[in-house]
């Protein structure tokens, strides 16, 4: 894998016209709305995309999105792909964790540290499994963890023709890997996973997986009683400056929205977000963003003068 060692810029087709909008400036973690910035990487040969999301830090389905051009398990050797790190912050409380389920990442405030703002790829329950919204509590913290599947799991495995034991020790074929964080809502937790490569799916019962290492990183530094806060938000808008971007992400299945729902709810977004302030927007932007729903960040007006 070789590093463009440039800033991407983001091209996108505005109905019919090409038009340039650039999202280069790497935004400090205060109170401007995005974090991050987006870079570009050439494909290895044997790569896929999985393997370049693990790579860079990003989740399976996030690359993906980012880069429909390309075909995820074969694409060409030297092909361009985009890494895209460049993150809106979710419309939360900036308290300790952030989990923003359809945008399949984790948003971590450290108000008592030196880390800032870190966020980092998750998986998330699958449709039938989804993860529980709203608010929460880490109530515990367990090293090398013994999993025990719930009857529901116990079930689900027993119909697949795939039984489980009652328990599995820790080890290479545990699915909460080496750390998890436990949660107020019972049954769930925040864990690392012994499936890398699923990182950026729904594909698990209700729990949050993250990479190996970052959960490692999040073990050592979170304590018991962090708020942790799930939210529910495909479209989220953030301002860099005077800049006013929006970032567009495919909504869960099971909330069946339209484009013209999906198209009023960045407008409604937009309002209650920026009130009376006197802002210039582009309403073709807009809607390719609604459209195409990348997952990336793009300009689409700006506070007036």
């Amino acid at each position: 894998m070789r590093v463009v060692a440039r800033i991407f810029n983001i091209f996108i087709c505005l109905l019919g016209c090409a038009c340039l909008t650039l999202v280069s400036a790497r935004s400090p973690a205060d109170e401007n709305g995005l974090i991050g910035y987006i870079s570009a990487a050439n494909v290895s040969e044997g790569e896929t995309l999985s393997d370049i999301a693990r790579m860079y830090n990003v989740g399976y389905t996030e690359i993906r999105i980012a880069n429909s051009n390309i075909d995820p398990w074969l694409p060409k050797e030297g092909q361009e792909v985009m890494i895209p790190d460049m993150h809106v912050l979710p419309d939360a409380a900036r308290n300790d964790i952030v989990i923003n389920v359809p945008e399949m990442r984790m948003y971590y405030y450290d108000k008592h540290g030196s880390s800032g703002i870190r966020s980092f790829p998750i998986s998330v329950g699958r449709q039938e499994w989804t993860t529980p919204h709203g608010a929460m509590l880490v109530t515990g913290k367990l090293e090398a963890p013994s999993w025990y599947p719930p009857a529901s799991i116990l079930k689900e495995h027993e119909e697949m023709g795939e039984p489980l034991p009652r328990v599995v020790p820790a080890g290479p074929d545990n699915p909460l890997g080496r750390y998890a964080l436990l949660l107020s809502k019972k049954g769930y937790l925040i864990h690392g996973t012994n499936k890398p490569y699923g990182i950026g799916m729904r594909v698990t019962h209700g729990c949050i997986r993250m990479y190996p290492k970052h959960i490692e990183w999040l073990f050592a530094k979170i304590m018991t009683g962090a708020k942790v806060t799930v939210v529910n938000q495909p479209m989220k808008v953030g301002r860099m400056n005077n800049a006013i971007f929006l970032e567009a992400h495919p909504s869960l299945k099971e909330d069946h929205t339209s484009l013209s729902q999906r198209y009023s709810n960045a407008i409604s977004i937009l309002k209650e977000n920026f009130g009376a302030a006197p802002l210039k927007l582009f309403y073709h932007r807009i809607q390719q963003v609604v459209i195409e729903q990348t997952g990336v960040p793009v300009e689409i007006g700006n506070l007036a003068n």
